[in-house]
């Protein structure tokens, strides 16, 4: 059945048009030299399920519009799940696996443990989408339609999203630990692990603004109000009357579980307001506030741009989104389509 449901897949590869092709650059498909050795590549276009799921982003969506409702920070947490699927070993769900006597998961990873958020959200999707269209919609599209969707309802940007991805059928504990940027690095370090995905100056100051929405926990925040420097003072860049409300929030012992917004003044809208902040000392976390004081030229001049032009941050992000959600992908007849998003079939 899923190998018939992906020669359907195929047969609407073919019959697209040739501009729309032109239009995904990522979207590379053929007979001969293509595939190497006279076989088939893959890549990923927007119109993947326009046959065998078209109501998928329908499903997504309903699903997103009571959780969001119900819970709004739901939102960055499912647009930061993407992130953390991406940055390790490409966008392939391998963050939603569970421990198994194969697997190692990655949500004990440093970055994701007692941290990462959204898996309910995202079975109930799975659930819903199995019922209509039986092993056909992967849990890495899942993901990549879930971040889409939790910005759209923020208030953020829409984006045609390229679909096609495939799930893993493994995990790396080890490359969540190494890939994702803590949440104290230097403008450097951010820029070498984005290097790393294939991701330039640009796509990190665009994507950190997806902190327009969402919280984080004192213990990301700490080192900023008590030891920034291994001198026992704050990081002073901080403005004092946010550092000052932040310190009553975060105590230097305990607490670490606290959480504080990332945008306190518009904390469940996507908007410009995170770059806002960032100029007037108000960027929560120090990977936040390098972006204007890191030294960097082009960071800086971006930040104060998205500062001043809402629609420039937005069109960059949905850009940026749409490169992330490219990294290595396994398509074609790599992976498979988890029938349950949490373990391998």
């Amino acid at each position: 059945m899923e190998f018939f449901k992906f020669i359907l897949s195929l047969i609407v590869i073919a019959s697209l048009s040739a501009p729309l092709s032109l239009a995904h650059p990522g979207f590379n498909y053929g007979w001969g030299g293509h595939g190497g050795s006279g076989g088939w590549s893959f890549g990923l276009f927007p119109e993947f399920y326009q046959y065998s799921c078209p109501q998928a982003n329908d499903i997504v969506m309903s699903v997103l519009e009571r959780a969001i409702a119900n819970e709004p920070r739901m939102a960055a947490s499912l647009l930061r799940l993407h992130f953390h699927d991406c940055f390790v070993q490409g966008c392939d769900a391998s963050v939603l696996l569970d421990d198994s006597a194969t697997i190692v998961s990655e949500k004990k990873s440093l970055p994701n443990r007692n941290s990462l958020r959204g898996f309910e959200v995202i079975d109930e999707i799975k659930a819903k989408l199995e019922e209509a269209c039986p092993q056909t919609v992967s849990c890495a599209d899942i993901v990549a339609l879930a971040a889409r969707g939790s910005t759209l309802l923020s208030g953020g940007p829409n984006w045609e999203l390229p679909l096609g991805r495939r799930d893993s059928k493994t995990a790396s504990l080890t490359t969540s630990n190494n890939n994702i940027p803590p949440p104290n690095s230097t403008l450097q370090n951010l820029l070498t692990f984005f290097k790393r995905q294939g991701l330039d100056e640009v796509d990190l100051v665009a994507l950190s603004g997806g902190h327009t929405i969402g919280v984080a926990r004192c213990v990301t925040f700490k080192q900023r109000l008590y030891n920034q420097n291994g001198n026992n003072q704050p990081d002073e860049t901080l403005e004092r009357s946010y550092y000052h409300n932040l310190k009553s929030v975060c105590p230097s012992s305990g607490g670490d579980n606290n959480i504080s917004p990332l945008d306190f003044a518009t904390p469940a809208k996507f908007d410009n307001t995170y770059f806002k902040l960032i100029l007037w000392g108000k960027g929560l976390l120090t990977s936040d506030e390098v972006l204007y004081t890191g030294s960097g030229g082009t960071s800086m001049q971006l930040v104060e741009r998205y500062a001043e032009d809402e629609g420039l941050f937005f069109n960059q992000f949905a850009e940026s989104m749409v490169k992330m959600g490219n990294i290595t992908p396994l398509t074609g007849f790599k992976g498979e389509v988890r029938k349950n998003c949490r373990q391998v079939n």
